[in-house]
């Protein structure tokens, strides 16, 4: 029993530990800008908090799509129909630079949205300076995620983690020049994050690129040597599947973002503290969300090559390294988070509320890891709609509403920030409770029928 489930966490490990490496990069990156800009003093870092919280949601959302490209290509990398494969990355090619337009025009439309808000003028001046720069990135961005989701359900995930990790410690120097000013270059604050993002999703396009004309584990599709007309099934095919998944990455990260956003009236001390917070459980929370994602390709393999006891077996093990993780995932948050934060700032006001907030962010570790174990085995089995419905329940009419609640009234007086993380920690475990019970029956509908 024993050699099977270490067997199979092999196959796990091996797809997901370049997948963690890419993710511990995205984490750090924004790591990076949420160090620097809060060192440049904690009204930066709202600026960038904020900015943050509106363009992560509409990325996530646009780019959400492509992750059905994954179980798509795992699934027919399974099944060794790599001439379906090549066609549908051609096809798919266009839908890529149309989604990148797309998302140009609304970061360039945001800040109308940042100016109807009653957060203070400052912050969203900065916040409005960011987002314009962010739109010069939108299609290296999207066309990365496109190449990265094609080489993650090929279970290819290394050059995936050498370009995140790459572009990592780039952004490091940039966001210091261009936030503090230094080789001639103007001090930006805040928004000197944004050029920085810039020119480093510029890299990992064109070395995306590079890596997957060029390299040999790459060669037998060689879809960007010709172009094809997009047909319908192929663009239907990744909508109905990488839509849902779109719009259930939207509600994830919008919960998070709206947090922001509802808490900006409380003023930059509370907004920079949950930024601290975020920041620091999304880094460790890398792991776990690494995992799932291997699990949509290991599962999405076996699905393909007909093995359905297998991919059932894979599914389980997902759940128990998800969970295991996110455990040790609490205990660090738990004993350290006092030494974790004092990377972050040196004001007392902002330690003290990210301390707090940093420990209720433990509490959701666990919930946590058992959905997005459970939400990337979903996605193996093309299961998309009816967790994006779940997200949707939990995380909008659950998690927000009664986190404002708590936030701004109470049962006995206003918690303060701590309310909408009272919220989003129910929010969780109701999703990942009803998340359990959708997996058993898509299991069984595959198994038995």
């Amino acid at each position: 029993m024993f050699t099977k489930f270490f067997s199979e966490a092999k196959q796990f490990f091996k797809i997901a530990i370049p997948i963690y490496g890419a993710q511990m990069s995205y984490g750090g990156i924004y790591m990076t800008d949420t160090i620097v800009a809060g060192r440049a003093g904690s009204h930066e870092l709202a600026g960038v908090a904020l900015a943050a919280s509106v363009s992560s949601p509409i990325f996530f959302s646009l780019s959400g799509i492509f992750f059905g490209l994954s179980p798509i290509v795992a699934h027919l990398n399974g099944a060794s129909k790599f001439q379906s494969i090549k066609m549908k990355m051609r096809e798919s090619l266009w839908i890529t630079l149309a989604i990148g337009i797309v998302l140009m025009t609304l970061y360039g439309l945001s800040p109308l949205l940042l100016a109807l808000t009653t957060i203070d003028t400052s912050i969203t001046i900065i916040s409005s300076s960011y987002l314009g720069i962010l739109a010069f990135a939108a299609i290296p961005m999207i066309w990365y995620t496109w190449l990265r989701c094609f080489s993650e359900g090929l279970a290819i995930t290394k050059p995936v983690f050498v370009v995140a990790f790459t572009a990592m410690l780039l952004n490091v120097p940039l966001d210091i020049i261009f936030v503090y000013g230094y080789f001639g270059f103007e001090p930006m604050g805040g928004p000197g994050c944004a050029l920085a993002t810039v020119i480093i999703y510029v890299y990992m396009a064109v070395a995306m690129t590079l890596i997957v004309f060029f390299k040999k584990e790459y060669a037998s599709f060689n879809f960007l040597s010709k172009f094809r007309v997009p047909t319908f099934k192929t663009t239907s095919e990744l909508i109905r599947l990488g839509l849902p998944i779109g719009i259930g990455i939207f509600i994830e990260v919008s919960m998070f973002s709206g947090v922001a956003i509802l808490l900006g009236p409380l003023g930059e001390v509370t907004l920079a503290s949950h930024s601290i917070a975020l920041s620091v459980a999304s880094f460790l929370f890398m792991l776990p969300l690494a995992l799932g994602l291997a699990s949509a390709t290991r599962v999405g393999n076996l699905l393909g090559a007909k093995r359905y006891q297998d991919a059932r077996y894979s599914v389980a093990t997902a759940l128990k390294l998800t969970t295991s993780v996110a455990i040790i995932n609490m205990a660090v948050l738990i004993f350290f988070s006092s030494v974790i934060i004092t990377l972050f700032t040196s004001e007392i006001d902002v330690y003290g509320l990210a301390l707090e907030l940093v420990l209720l962010a433990a509490i959701f570790q666990i919930p946590d890891g058992i959905q997005v174990g459970i939400l990337g085995s979903l996605r193996g089995y093309k299961d998309t709609y009816v967790p994006m419905l779940l997200l949707a329940f939990t995380y909008w009419i659950v998690a927000l509403p009664f986190g404002y609640f708590l936030t701004y009234r109470g049962f006995i007086n206003p918690m303060g920030a701590s309310g909408m993380w009272y919220g989003m920690i129910m929010g969780l475990i109701i999703f990942a409770a009803l998340i359990s019970l959708r997996i058993k029956m898509v299991i069984r509908k595959k198994v038995f029928n």
